[in-house]
């Protein structure tokens, strides 16, 4: 059956009615937002304490925390590069599916580096992983698994080609730097044992002194909004400052769209979270905003990076640089360049997927294995095709 577009239609009308009310509560809370960041701006000590407390009120709070940077200064670009090496890595996975005859997954990581200043063509290089699993020990292997595996990949990959290069080396991949994924009975085991090997690989990035950065574009979270939140908040009340929500509407990307000229980045904040403090010494999250647009159009994004970076200014300051020089490659759509040729490297299609199947099908069959069968969903589907896969 279509789409029921008379119901539909019913629920746009409201969304619609909704509409006005909602801005006007989403400009209210902007102008509290814009009030708490004037007024506490300077306040370091307080705004550490404050969120002190919160913590110990609220274990699973997360939020910035302030390093030595008013929260309101914004530091411009300066410098340039004559030789460095930049690297990106991204990942891409075939995830298994119990409706499919063949139970396994795929990681693949592209990776590609640039030397500036050297005149040489970029090196490119893909890493590709096949797990088949076993219908006994893997009963239970969930997406989320795959994508922890996929992440520790891209840092090892990384890892593996900067040992190639000297000199200056900023490591980029896309996303948070911190190690995501749900730990659920099913999976904490292995959750563990993903984190070990991320923050291994971490730790000889640091030894090296790679300068790594993880680029989160257009980013949902809101963890300077937050401290704006507990900043605002009675100290009785701050047992409630999740729920409370005192400024619903206000998000850091809005924030930093007003405080951020062209190419210049925000301060530095500690990432504060209780996942977070698994992260410890050198390896301690931290992050700042950047805009890679101009002020007319800002372009606001995230920047991950360990504290043995952000530490260092020299290190700062590259990889403000590095980040601003790559998105300005892409014109009007800015993002880096190499994260956006990573991904391009990585990329999984489903005509790639169906080679795979017929390949390890055949495989199997000829030394006297056997397939399993398709679900019958899973046989209707095919045959309706589809597109691209990742």
């Amino acid at each position: 059956m279509p789409i029921n577009y008379q119901e539909i239609y019913t629920q746009i009308k409201e969304i619609g009615q909704g509409a006005k009310e909602g801005k006007r509560r989403k400009e209210e809370a902007q102008d509290l937002a814009k009030s708490l960041l004037e007024t506490h701006s300077s306040q370091l000590d307080f705004l550490r304490s404050k969120v002190d407390s919160t913590k110990e009120a609220d274990a699973n709070i997360r939020c910035a925390v302030p390093l030595d940077e008013e929260l309101a200064s914004h530091h411009p670009v300066s410098g340039s590069i004559i030789r460095a090496t930049i690297i990106a890595a991204d990942g891409s996975q075939i995830v298994p599916n119990r409706h499919e005859a063949l139970q396994y997954y795929v990681i693949n990581v592209g990776a590609i580096a640039m030397q500036i200043g050297s005149g040489n063509t970029p090196e490119v290089e893909t890493e590709t992983e096949l797990r088949v699993l076993d219908e006994f020990d893997d009963t239970y292997f969930s997406d989320s698994q795959v994508a922890l595996q996929r992440d520790v990949a891209e840092r090892k990959k990384l890892l593996a080609m900067a040992e190639k290069y000297s000199g200056t080396v900023i490591a980029l991949t896309e996303g948070q730097l911190e190690l995501w994924g749900s730990v659920d009975n099913e999976n904490a085991r292995e959750f563990e044992k993903s984190l070990q090997d991320y923050l291994r690989a971490l730790e000889e990035m640091r030894q090296k002194q790679i300068i790594a950065g993880g680029y989160v574009d257009k980013p949902g979270a809101n963890w300077v909004v937050k401290l704006l939140e507990i900043a605002g908040t009675p100290q009785d009340e701050l047992k409630n400052v999740r729920k409370n929500r005192l400024l619903a509407g206000a998000t850091d990307l809005w924030l930093f769209s007003q405080i951020l000229g062209e190419y210049e980045r925000s301060a530095v904040f500690a990432l504060q979270a209780r996942s977070a403090e698994k992260y410890q010494g050198a390896l301690a999250i931290h992050f700042f905003y950047i805009n890679v647009g101009d002020a007319k159009h800002p372009k606001i994004a995230r920047v991950d990076a360990p504290l043995w970076v952000v530490e260092n200014p020299n290190m700062l300051n590259v990889l403000h640089l590095v980040l601003v020089e790559q998105s300005k490659i892409m014109g009007k759509s800015p993002f880096p360049y190499l994260l956006h040729r990573a991904h391009e490297i990585a990329v999984v299609t489903h005509r790639e997927k169906e080679e795979i199947d017929r390949m390890l099908a055949r495989e199997i069959l000829s030394n006297g294995g056997e397939l399993g069968e398709k679900s019958g969903k899973q046989s209707a589907k095919d045959l309706q095709g589809r597109g691209s896969y990742k």
